[in-house]
């Protein structure tokens, strides 16, 4: 262990506890752990960092942090000659790794002694904080740059580095690239690196949380339109953290629109690392992360559940049936609920009728075509771009320099960006506008799902079906995608059909290729690195195959788009499960390639 991590590069305390994990992993003979955890250095990508805790380059740890924000400083002083004018806001969540020492807190103040040992100074949170804070903070105090330490909703052991740029939106290619080659010309840590405690006292670190609090909630106040019925409803509303940062800032934010105050669950609300009551901290999983939230809801009679991942930045929601049953709003659905709300209220503000071709939403390609339709009605822009808030936030950037209006983004992983004051998704600003939306409708009678059903009826029907499965094996996953672009070991031929569905058009941003453009170019940016392949379907179906950039997941996206007045629900469904029925057997071949599929 020595050897791996010399005492010149690492503290002695450290070095102590590192050497112990190690000599513990050798005595069990985990051979293949010790062999994941040091036979390759993480590579840093457009999502920064993500990896277990533990020793070895390969992990979370004091030494890859420093590391990696020596990089990421040094490619900042290329890119920036005022960075030591401007300076970096530094973020964290409730993440800790007892075993090895790691923390969120800990590799947040290495991260900040690395940049002010250069003379950077540094905005470093002093307490807990929602991933959107720090892309806000950057924006609001013109920063060059801004790093939240966390891992969203992963596994407990888990942590990750997350970077934004100056414009406020998670960076994009080329800068992961140069942070990347940065990082090698970067590994040994400077003199001052590991010294927190003077770091702590330095006069280059300031603590940004008061201020952005107070900015924060009064910049989103700008989307509260109904605070009237806000006061006055009696809507009754629980909220969970899922033992993350989000219960003080969902709380604040309800109160910022005059909002009942939400129930929180108690067993959930107070931050734990070790996400005790749940198996995985992400809402996204549906039911069994929220049956807490629905005990709850059932002894204090609350209609709704809103629940955020243990960074708040995602929001999931969930309404109480007239049969008794909860119903979890898939991503898709609450888009197209907080995209009808957005621009219901903009409209109310902006009647004239010119004014509304300067407005656009956005989302990614792989979820719901339901804004496209919304937008084709009402007449405003809708764009879509690649997978990642990272696409959205800087086209959105791009779209606001220019005058433009950006009222709406949202991924179908329950991302949504509601407000253009922070240019990535956002939980907390979500949860707010959630709950003037539920308690606006409340007071017409209406739920949530008779929304939902308005919406439908009115653009057509969007049914989708999403799932993943997992695989470790990166063969196997490489196999799957060439053996769909080589069909019948053709090379460069497609699947024509899928269990009796015809393909109509097949674009593949791996490769480049779109064989709806005339020229069978993608519009869309390409990327190698990754796999995607989306198959359309001559009866509407549209299907996208792709690998995840933080998971040992491949994922499915399938949507069936039918016209207003096509309202045989039953129909659509039963049509998009042969579908998906097709894709698995056809394309996935679980039990040849021994995936698993998604535990219940």
């Amino acid at each position: 262990c020595q050897s791996l991590y010399p005492t010149t590069l690492v503290s002695p305390k450290k070095l102590l506890e590192y050497t112990a994990l190690v000599k513990a992993l050798v005595k069990e003979g985990a051979l293949e752990q010790l062999r994941r955890c040091f036979s390759s250095r993480m590579v840093f990508g457009t999502a920064g960092l993500r990896a277990a805790m533990g020793p070895g380059v390969s992990c979370m740890n004091d030494l890859t942090i420093i590391q990696t924000t020596q990089g990421f400083c040094g490619y900042l002083e290329q890119c920036f000659p005022d960075l030591k004018e401007r300076g970096v806001v530094i973020g964290y969540d409730a993440r800790a790794h007892p075993a090895s020492g790691g923390s969120s807190k800990r590799f947040a103040s290495l991260a900040a002694a690395a940049f002010t040992s250069r003379g950077v100074p540094v905005h470093l949170f002093s307490d807990i904080t929602p991933t959107p804070f720090v892309p806000f903070a950057v924006s609001h105090l013109g920063l060059c740059a801004g790093v939240m330490v966390t891992a969203s909703h992963n596994p407990k052991e888990d942590n990750g580095y997350k970077v934004y740029w100056d414009n406020g939106a998670q960076i994009v290619p080329p800068h992961d690239k140069g942070i990347a080659q940065a990082i090698e010309e970067n590994l040994e840590p400077w003199p001052q690196a590991w010294d927190t405690e003077e770091a702590l006292s330095s006069p280059l670190l300031k603590d940004p949380y008061q201020d952005i609090h107070k900015q924060y909630f009064k910049a989103i106040q700008q989307h509260c339109h109904h605070r009237d019925i806000n006061k006055s409803s009696e809507v009754k509303i629980v909220h969970t953290s899922v033992h993350g940062v989000g219960h003080t800032f969902v709380q604040a934010a309800f109160k910022a629109f005059d909002l009942r105050p939400p129930f929180a669950v108690e067993e959930q609300k107070d931050p734990d690392p070790e996400f005790p009551t749940v198996k995985y901290p992400n809402p996204e999983e549906g039911k069994g992360v929220l049956t807490l939230s629905f005990a709850l809801a059932d002894r204090e009679g609350a209609s709704v559940v809103l629940a955020n991942d243990p960074d708040a930045d995602r929001l999931a929601i969930a309404e109480k049936q007239k049969s008794g049953q909860w119903r979890v709003f898939t991503g898709n659905e609450l888009g197209a609920l907080l995209g009808w709300w957005m621009f219901r209220c903009w409209k109310k503000q902006n009647p004239e009728p010119a004014a509304v071709k300067s407005v656009y939403m956005l989302a990614s390609t792989v979820s719901s075509k339901i804004l496209r339709a919304i937008a084709l009605k009402e007449g405003f822009h809708f764009e879509e771009t690649l997978t990642g808030f990272k696409w959205m936030g800087n086209r959105a950037k791009e779209l606001l320099k220019n005058g433009k209006s950006v009222l709406f983004a949202f991924e179908e992983a329950i991302g949504y960006m509601c407000s253009p004051c922070v240019l990535d998704k956002d939980g907390v600003s979500a949860a707010a506008i959630a709950g003037e939306m539920t308690s606006y409708l409340a007071a017409e009678d209406i739920s949530l799902s008779q929304q939902l059903t308005s919406i439908y009826e009115e653009y057509g029907y969007h049914i989708t079906k999403n799932s993943y499965f997992i695989c470790h094996d990166q063969e196997v996953i490489r196999s799957l995608f060439q053996r769909l672009r080589n069909h019948g070991d053709q090379k460069d031929s497609y699947p024509s059909e899928c269990g009796g569905f015809s393909v109509t058009s097949v674009r593949d941003l791996t490769t480049g290729h779109d064989s709806s453009q005339p020229d069978n170019k993608a519009v869309l940016p390409t990327s190698s690195s990754s796999q995607m392949i989306t198959f359309s379907f001559s009866n509407g179906g549209v299907a996208t195959l792709r690998t995840s950039g933080t998971e040992p997941k491949i994922k499915y996206y399938t949507e069936l788009c039918a016209a207003p007045g096509n309202s045989d629900v039953e129909q659509l469904q039963k049509e998009l499960d042969n579908l998906v029925d097709a894709l698995v057997e056809h394309f996935f071949e679980p039990e040849k390639n021994k995936l698993q599929p998604k535990p219940e």
